[in-house]
């Protein structure tokens, strides 16, 4: 049979990491393409005793619920957004969702028509890519360094494209791992008014702070409220199974997001929801996120020791200060697309960069994720990509 499949199917594209990860999972590659945090790291015990503790609350934990979400969960995320600095919402301007990458679907479904600008980093979280562009919107990448977006190719952009809204992931970046800049954060803001755009800002890897003596305000916390949409999850905090995010922003906006995720699931895991209530009630979740840093922060070191050791050529990298990646931009002749096949066969893979631009594509970076995989796996694996690289650095010819 011929399926006479949407017009808008022609956009959808397979993700470059899940493409990967069917490749690797065969067991024998050491892996650092997927954004994974370390399963032996789960507080599989804490998650016992708080889905226990919902189910002695009754057969009404079973039961259907509001879409915004598990209230009393709401609220204690409101709490933990205050430590941040965010304090314009109330309970009635935050949502719960499938992860946070649902509130990237919504947030589309709701504000962006076909052919709307929506202006991102460059590079930028590449499922978002794929999300703006299954809903026919136009993505183009304002030009970024560590610090964020470059302010003048901003003013730029806005001026030239008008734009329906900014994506942004300003604290600890996937894929690149960057921090914004305060002054960065307040001049994207200032542009965001004076063009009355609305800013998504996706902060999943805020938490993973390597350096306590630092503070990383959130765009959200630099608004009144009727700015940013923010969104996070607990997926890299907690554990990702129970696929719990959420997002807080202006409650017009978050109103329609909520009539938009009606018509597509009713509400999202309401067992989950309560489960991490129970969780952050009753267990401590501050100091398992510090175990996490702690582990994180030594695996990140532990990468970014080899790298400098190897001392290749052309090789460029800024060490994270949180997060759960490592970019690497090599010699402008090695393409890493080209390259993968041969690093899985030699036993590593890597994410290449390429998937994560909207616009031109810098081929010859990477995305190496440290969380996932035992010190004794990152020595070795770095080890097997770094001798291909320098290999490939030799005989750059052979990816012209």
């Amino acid at each position: 049979m011929k399926y006479a499949f949407a017009k808008r199917i022609r956009h959808l594209q397979s993700s470059a990491i899940r493409d990967i990860l069917k490749v690797v999972g065969r067991g024998d590659i050491i892996s650092f393409a997927g954004g994974l945090p370390d399963d032996e790291l789960f507080p599989i015990e804490g998650i016992e005793e708080s889905f226990a503790k919902v189910f002695e609350s009754g057969k009404k934990s079973l039961q259907y619920t509001e879409t915004e979400g598990y209230l009393p969960l709401r609220e204690v995320i409101l709490e933990r957004m205050s430590r941040k600095g965010i304090t314009s919402y109330s309970a009635e301007n935050v949502m719960l969702t499938t992860g946070s990458q649902q509130v990237i679907d919504l947030f589309s479904r709701v504000m962006l028509n076909p052919g709307d600008v929506i202006l991102t980093e460059d590079p930028t979280y590449l499922a978002a890519l794929q999300v703006f562009k299954s809903y026919e919107a136009k993505v183009v990448a304002v030009a970024s360094d560590d610090n964020g977006m470059l302010p003048d190719d901003l003013e730029r952009k806005m001026k030239q494209y008008k734009p329906k809204a900014i994506y942004v992931v300003p604290t600890f970046s996937n894929p690149a791992g960057r921090v914004w800049s305060l002054e960065r954060r307040q001049q994207l803001l200032s542009q965001a008014e004076k063009g009355n755009v609305i800013i998504l800002e996706d902060d999943p890897y805020g938490d993973i702070q390597f350096r306590q003596d630092e503070t990383y305000t959130p765009l959200a916390a630099l608004d009144d409220g009727t700015q940013v949409l923010y969104t996070s999850t607990f997926s890299k905090t907690a554990v990702p199974a129970l696929r719990t995010g959420w997002v807080a922003g202006p409650f017009q906006v978050i109103r329609m997001m909520a009539q938009a995720k009606q018509a597509n699931d009713l509400h999202s895991n309401s067992l989950s929801q309560q489960a991490l209530y129970q969780l952050c009630m009753h267990f401590d979740l501050d100091a398992h996120i510090q175990q996490l840093i702690r582990v994180y922060e030594s695996r990140m070191n532990m990468m970014v020791n080899c790298i400098e050791q190897a001392n290749i050529d052309g090789l460029r990298f800024v060490k994270p200060k949180g997060g759960m990646f490592l970019w690497l931009e090599l010699a402008p002749e090695i393409n890493t697309t080209a390259l993968l096949p041969e690093a899985v066969e030699a036993g590593v893979a890597y994410v290449p960069g390429e998937p994560f631009y909207a616009d031109v594509a810098q081929k010859n970076t990477m995305r190496l994720n440290y969380t996932h995989a035992t010190p004794e796996k990152i020595e070795h694996g770095m080890g097997l990509l770094l001798d291909l690289l320098k290999e490939k650095s030799k005989n750059p010819h052979i990816f012209s």
